[in-house]
């Protein structure tokens, strides 16, 4: 049965923000969950066991334990969560999967931060705009972040949650960032959190650590940027789509 487990029934979050870490355009979203994770030494309290996600048992360095592909992670102290994927997932499953999450996210009132990459080549400083459904559009206004410029679509897993989110008529924000379309990109990353995520939850992050270890960053992450490349219509995107097309 698809479900969210939770791990950590003792741990407790008054008015917790989540934030949405999945592997997309210039892998930002999958780079700042996974700072955000380290950083903060987050704990393991949950698995989304939703249909359609890959069944594979993912490990990590120097650890013997195993875990699901797709994991929630939680910081008591700054009422945080944050969604952490190792899969990416395919366009027929992101439906049942983008119910599956937004039916945990509203049982236990939580608001999500969704975060996609918009595909350029970046020469000088990124862009950042910000979406919203409900009353999170006021948040957006609130922390002085700009809507889009132009029309535009979001797709895989991110755009499934932000579509679910209208359909269930819940609030949530959608981040986008102007990022590479060809290599992992952390300063596009490290944008999103400073001007995004932590003005909105309210953190104190530092983010020097991803410009000082770019290059390690982009090395450790380029199979997952090919595959993402490769599986284009999984991975997290937020493109223009033109006036009228």
């Amino acid at each position: 049965m698809a479900h969210v487990a939770v791990h950590d029934a003792e741990l407790r979050l008054e008015e917790p923000i989540l934030v949405e870490g999945f592997p997309g355009v210039g892998l930002v979203g999958k780079i700042a969950a996974d700072h955000l994770v380290d950083r903060y030494e987050m704990t393991h309290y949950a698995t989304c066991h939703c249909e359609g996600l890959p069944e594979v048992a993912v490990y990590h360095e120097n650890e013997t334990s195993i875990a699901g592909p797709v994991r929630i992670y939680a910081d008591e102290n700054r009422d945080l969560l944050v969604l952490q994927s190792d899969v990416p997932v395919s366009p027929a499953a992101a439906e049942e999967f983008a119910g599956c999450v937004t039916a945990w996210l509203d049982e236990h009132d939580i608001l999500p931060i969704y975060l996609s990459g918009i595909p350029v080549d970046p020469q000088d400083r990124r862009a950042l705009y910000g979406v919203a459904t409900g009353d999170a559009q006021a948040l957006l206004g609130d922390h002085d972040i700009d809507p889009p410029d132009e029309r535009g679509a979001i797709s895989g897993p991110t755009g499934a949650l932000l579509y679910e989110a209208t359909r269930q008529d819940l609030d949530c924000v959608g981040l986008l960032v102007e990022a590479s379309s060809q290599f992992p990109d952390p300063a596009a990353a490290k944008l999103l959190i400073e001007d995004g995520i932590a003005t909105l939850a309210q953190l104190d992050v530092t983010t020097a650590t991803l410009v000082e270890q770019a290059e390690e960053i982009r090395t450790a992450r380029k199979k997952l940027a090919t595959q993402m490349q490769q599986a284009s219509e999984e991975s997290s995107k937020a493109e223009p789509v033109g006036m009228y097309q």
